[in-house]
């Protein structure tokens, strides 16, 4: 794939600010934003930072950031470039293996990549709810 055709729906809208009462990141409340702009309602069809096997406290748990009932079976991940990707490679295998236990679930684990949202939040968002994985780790 060349760098014309990232495989993307693209709107060019930029990241949204959030507002102050918001107690996740700027790139999960550009998600988070996205979802609404496209219909979506917190508790109906998704339920944010979902404790997935015990949460964080507990080996093996984890925290979905997204987890929807519509569509069903679904879960998004949003990953920041620092924590995710330039952390180490402890973490990368933290998050494989949270795919991997959600897949034993029957949930589908997509990430969505900080600096994919912060060029185009609402397309990439698109991509997500149709089971697209363009993050770094798609396919991994």
């Amino acid at each position: 794939m060349d760098s014309g055709d990232t495989g993307l729906m693209t709107t060019g809208q930029g990241l949204p600010q959030p507002p102050s009462s918001w107690e996740g990141s700027t790139p999960e409340w550009a998600f988070y934003a996205s979802l609404a702009q496209l219909g979506y309602h917190d508790g109906v069809d998704f339920t944010y930072q979902s404790e997935q096997m015990g949460g964080r406290l507990d080996k093996g748990g984890a925290i979905l950031d997204f987890l929807f009932s519509n569509p069903p079976n679904l879960a998004v991940n949003v990953q920041g470039v620092y924590y995710h990707y330039e952390f180490g490679a402890d973490t990368k295998a933290r998050d494989i293996m949270a795919r991997e236990a959600m897949a034993g679930q029957g949930i589908t684990l997509i990430f969505v990549d900080e600096d994919d949202l912060e060029q185009d939040p609402l397309g990439v968002t698109r991509n997500a709810l149709q089971f697209r994985d363009t993050s770094r780790l798609g396919g991994r």
